[in-house]
């Protein structure tokens, strides 16, 4: 896997998932910052010609550097489960394929405190560039399990006590009126399309985020970042209330 982009980088090598980095002639501070960080991490770097990272990257914005990562550790949905720190809060993509999205979803996964991303491997973003890019850093930490079948992933993780919220548009209860203390699945759909009707069906209970202004929904990225932070807010207040 390639990724690029200083912050992304960065992560990843604090991470310990660094192979290799390149780099074009660039003053940057942050970027001498970064070169410091992979030797102390016994990270090979090679100088190479500005045009080759433009290539590796697919013409992204790579401000000077990119990293070729080892490969991440297979997750199962069992094992996001049983290996989270506290009351599991995981998130669930139903065809999620922007790129940018995705490593939005991802960043707010990692800023929630979340426990990590359940994905169906046939219809979703690679997690490499765009979204790596895009979760600033995050995708270096993630927790992502792969999965053939999401309507079969959601019934793994209702045998394992997890209770499975879809947000769709068109749900009669709004998402902060759902208790997100319990071990909570979010469950988002498509861009568009949203949670396909065997996806839907196979939830708990479907959450709405009330609309007050023009637009009819919001992003799917925007959306997973609202109720994360909903759980988190309801977590800490039940902490609260019990200490």
């Amino acid at each position: 896997m390639v990724i690029y982009g200083i912050n992304p980088v960065v992560e990843a090598l604090r991470a310990g998932r660094v192979l290799k980095v390149r780099v074009a002639d660039r003053d940057d501070r942050r970027l001498s910052d970064l070169l410091r960080l992979a030797a102390d991490h016994g990270v090979p770097v090679e100088q190479v010609p500005r045009d080759i990272l433009t290539h590796s990257s697919g013409r992204g914005v790579h401000q000077g550097v990119v990293a070729e990562l080892r490969a991440t550790r297979e997750w199962s949905v069992e094992e996001l489960v049983h290996e989270a720190k506290g009351v599991p809060l995981l998130v669930v993509l139903d065809g999620v394929e922007d790129p940018h999205n995705v490593g939005a979803i991802l960043r707010s996964v990692d800023a929630s405190g979340a426990h990590g991303l359940v994905r169906q491997t046939r219809r979703a973003a690679p997690l490499s560039g765009v979204a790596a890019k895009t979760s600033a850093g995050a995708l270096a930490r993630a927790r992502v399990a792969d999965v053939v079948n999401i309507a079969r992933a959601l019934d793994e993780l209702k045998a394992a006590g997890v209770w499975t919220v879809g947000l769709d548009a068109a749900a009669s209860t709004p998402y902060d009126r759902v208790d997100l203390t319990l071990p909570t699945a979010l469950v988002l759909g498509a861009e568009g399309q949203g949670l396909r009707r065997l996806v839907r069906d196979r939830c708990d209970v479907l959450a709405s985020i009330p609309i007050s202004g023009a637009v009819e929904s919001l992003n799917v990225s925007v959306a997973a970042g609202v109720v994360l932070f909903e759980a988190l807010r309801q977590r800490r207040a039940k902490a609260g209330a019990t200490t």
